[in-house]
């Protein structure tokens, strides 16, 4: 009986992950000829306060991209407070009497902030989905819990939807996906060949849930003159463990290879091509790990370091990349989260970015976040 409470609660926290999500636990549900039909979602307020610079997006995520480095860093203003609401999303999820599941969901992410994006648009029935939802190279797995909305870096895959066509049976999927490849000076000659190709393992046992994947994508351009191709890969472990009904251990590691959209929040391109024509790819690897505690009452703790790095010295050298562009990142947070009643949560969070360039020149900020959840 406690494996089991603790294999469902495992579970339950990875669906609903880093993100903060609601869920459907708390959906408005009906029936209507036979449809069972859910309306979900959440009305929520991020609020930051940064310490150091400037380095909120919307949602009052961290933007690494934005730390000073280098000289930059000395004369950099400071105290910097943001609000917004763009998190708030809205869901529709139906089945109907056969079985089929039909899901759409939208938040106001999109353009900056404020206007509606589309998440979710699939359709699923009997293991075949075929829509845009999360990435199958994706894992929630092995995250700690973050206010912010994007999470920490390192996580596993590309923690992020995209079109897709995906089979799953058992703990098994695979999928065949819009290609998520990024070039460095292909500039419009890029595209894309092939679909990329993913294969999942996702289970648990006892106390211990656990994930593994792989991709394989094509990376290419062709100017009418000049082409080539070269082939990306990654690949990601993640795992959780019960220590006990109130302690939570994670992580996970990625590497890629011509894959780095997939090395979640490198900010770095899949490959550049060379003076010479041909397709160059880069490398990188990232992890996470972190814990999280219940103190029960609807209050918990946790705490989480991720970290990315990328090889841009082949790049440097042959002129294509920058030697200022963002080799590592990296960031610790600590936050603490009540739930006073059901389908509320509030919170405030301490995170610390560094980032470091390929030519060693380097930089921080730490920062504030609030947050405040209504779930429906």
């Amino acid at each position: 009986m406690q494996s089991n409470k603790l294999r469902m609660a495992i579970r339950a926290t990875a669906a609903v992950a880093v993100f903060g999500m609601a869920g459907q636990a708390g959906a408005v549900s009906f029936d209507a000829g036979g449809w069972n039909t859910s309306v979900y979602g959440y009305a929520r307020l991020n609020a930051s306060y940064d310490i150091d610079e400037d380095v909120s997006s919307s949602t009052r995520s961290f933007n690494y991209n934005a730390i000073n480095v280098g000289p930059a860093e000395d004369n950099e203003a400071t105290g910097y407070f943001g609000a917004d609401a763009f998190q708030s999303r809205i869901g529709l999820r139906t089945t109907s009497p056969e079985g089929v599941t039909f899901n759409v969901e939208g938040d106001f992410r999109g353009g900056g902030g404020g206007t509606l994006r589309l998440r979710h648009a699939y359709g699923s029935y009997n293991g075949v989905l075929a829509g845009q939802t999360w990435s199958n190279f994706t894992s929630f797995v092995g995250n700690t819990g973050t206010l912010d909305f994007d999470s920490l870096p390192g996580a596993a895959g590309y923690q992020s939807r995209t079109a897709q066509l995906r089979y799953t049976t058992g703990p098994l999927s695979i999928s065949a996906e819009q290609p998520q490849s990024k070039f460095t000076s292909a500039g419009t000659a890029e595209k894309d060949s092939m679909p990329a190709l993913t294969a999942r393992v996702e289970d648990s046992a006892g106390g211990l849930s656990y994930s593994a994947a792989v991709l394989a994508q094509q990376l290419g351009y062709d100017t009418g003159t000049n082409d080539d191709s070269a082939f990306g890969f990654g690949t990601f472990v993640a795992a959780k463990m019960a220590l006990s009904d109130m302690i939570t251990i994670q992580g996970s590691l990625s590497y890629t290879d011509g894959a780095s959209s997939y090395l979640y929040r490198a900010g770095a391109e899949s490959a550049y091509v060379a003076p010479n024509g041909d397709v160059e790819t880069i490398s990188g690897y990232g992890g996470t790990i972190g814990a999280g505690f219940s103190l029960g009452g609807g209050r918990s703790i946790n705490i989480g370091y991720g970290m990315t790095e990328v090889d841009l010295d082949d790049g440097v050298s042959d002129g294509v990349i920058s030697a200022t562009d963002a080799e590592s990142i990296s960031a610790v947070m600590a936050n603490y989260k009540w739930t006073p009643v059901k389908n509320v949560m509030m919170g405030v969070e301490y995170q610390y970015g560094m980032k470091e360039s390929q030519n060693g020149d380097d930089g921080d900020a730490s920062r504030l976040l609030f947050a405040a959840q209504y779930n429906f």
